[in-house]
């Protein structure tokens, strides 16, 4: 029966949220709530819910801290020499610039932590997509399947969960993976050209400064004669064209209404990080953030710290430096509070869901199932069916869930029939790109919170994409003979 509610409740959960019913946050309170009720544990909710608070309250504090920290460095123009240096190579070119966006996230990804690989990311290829109207889901599914395949580093979370599960070397799990890694992490680069094709396609190619002088000739015609634009306005045309195309780009503005003017009030207030008059660009500290930045992420790779310490400390100091004046320091926190709220309170709603999923046991029930269902016939490809299972059960469960209590159970069974206990721990890190999807996953929720995304729309969009990811990892493990 748990079996049975425990993925009801997350059918439920996805459903309406993918078909914009519910908003995240309230599903993910509300729905978990209500089949905690239908289980019959409706009394012990409370305790569930602080359960789960407690266990990501580090991570939500974490994210706090670390919105401010980069939001603050994207203020005093840390980024904008990354910015001007994707324009100038990407030329306005579509394509090049999804194909930057992988390349980005995957560099990025090497500090081992998918919020701060999202934050920077998205900081720096956002205003791009909005200015060439681009979708933005394409920008947020590209990262997202990126940072997944990087996601194995053995400092990154599950090489590590896999190897402590199954008593293992993280370095004899990972290593013979480098192959198969990187014929996923080509994939990844090959999607991205073909999808960054289709947006060159829809939105045509620009040259930098034609995309300026037509940003210009748009704004004259808007003030001047109120017109939507049109001429020269080959861009916003096109895009306004996509909307009804069917294309996937429900989410990234495309087609929008938006002013072109970047100084005006709405989304587009993001073109400010390229505006290089702003009044919160700092030139003559741009060292001394950029050797912070670089030493916060190497004392995160180090662990001398916990991260959201780390973190905290940052934005103190860099608030402290850049704006010594306690006005200014409460005008960057306002600017920025906005993002907070919504990426701080979908963890904690998120909270409530793992709460109710784990303290009423259908986490264990539904792990239970489907290690029950699998055929006695399957034992000795007990490999291939731990990478197939680590698709669904990554994504409907945490890592912690699954590297620590459904991998042994499989290794078990897979020892039963000779498949060694390293073959298995590699397998089960093949669901890593869809993974980084998950609801359940806190860093998704900066992701697609910076981006302007609507969850359920990321969803649609990468929820493919990221599967065939994971098969083409797992197809090309099995083909070196590495699982």
């Amino acid at each position: 029966m748990l079996t049975i509610l425990g993925f009801a409740m997350i059918a439920t959960f996805l459903v309406l949220i993918m078909m914009k019913k519910m908003s995240p946050i309230a599903a993910l309170v509300l729905i978990p709530a209500l089949f905690c009720v239908f289980v019959g544990k409706g009394a012990k909710l409370g305790d569930y819910v602080l359960d789960g608070v407690t266990d990501l309250a580090p991570t939500a504090a974490m994210l706090m801290f670390a919105i401010v920290y980069f939001g603050v460095m994207i203020d005093v123009g840390l980024f904008d020499p990354i910015v001007r240096g994707i324009l100038k190579f990407c030329k306005a070119d579509p394509m090049r610039i999804v194909v930057g966006t992988a390349v980005l996230a995957a560099i990025v990804s090497l500090d081992g932590d998918g919020s701060t690989t999202f934050m920077i990311t998205v900081s720096a290829m956002y205003p791009l997509y909005k200015r060439l109207k681009m979708s933005l889901v394409v920008m947020t599914g590209v990262a997202a399947m990126a940072n997944g395949v990087m996601n194995t580093l053995p400092w990154g979370g599950p090489t590590a969960r896999a190897a402590t599960a199954l008593k293992l070397d993280a370095s004899d799990i990972f290593v013979p993976m480098i192959p198969a890694l990187l014929v996923g992490l080509l994939f990844v680069f090959v999607l991205s050209y073909v999808l960054g094709v289709r947006e060159r396609r829809r939105l045509g190619v620009l040259t930098l400064d034609e995309v300026l002088e037509e940003e210009k000739e748009t704004e004259t015609v808007l003030v001047g004669s109120g017109a939507s634009g049109d001429g020269k306005v080959s861009m916003r045309k096109g895009a306004a064209a996509a909307a009804g195309s069917g294309t996937d780009a429900p989410a990234g503005g495309s087609g929008s209404a938006a002013s072109a003017d970047p100084n005006a009030s709405g989304d587009d207030d993001t073109f400010q990080g390229l505006d290089p008059n702003r009044p919160t660009l700092r030139p003559k500290l741009y060292w001394f953030n950029a050797l912070l930045t670089v030493g916060l992420l190497t004392a995160m790779i180090m662990e001398w710290l916990p991260i959201p310490v780390l973190f905290l400390i940052g934005a103190a100091l860099v608030l402290s430096v850049n704006f010594p004046h306690i006005p200014d320091q409460k005008a960057r926190l306002a600017a920025h509070a906005d993002n907070v709220l919504n990426v701080s309170g979908m963890v904690f709603a998120a909270a409530v869901f793992t709460g109710v999923l784990q303290g009423t046991g259908m986490v264990d029930h539904m792990a239970k199932w489907m290690v029950d269902v699998i055929p006695g016939s399957m034992g000795p490809h007990m490999a291939l069916v731990t990478g197939v299972l680590s698709l669904p059960l990554t994504y409907f469960m945490s890592n912690d869930g699954f590297y620590f209590g459904v991998l042994p159970v499989l290794a078990e069974a897979g020892a039963a029939h000779g498949v060694t206990p390293l073959e298995m721990a590699r397998a089960s890190l093949v669901g890593q790109p869809l993974h980084m999807s998950s609801p359940l996953v806190p860093a998704v929720y900066v992701l697609v919170g910076m981006a302007k995304v609507e969850f359920g729309d990321h969803t649609k969009f990468v929820v493919k994409w990221a599967a065939l990811t994971c098969l083409v990892i797992l197809g090309a493990g099995m083909l070196f003979g590495i699982i």
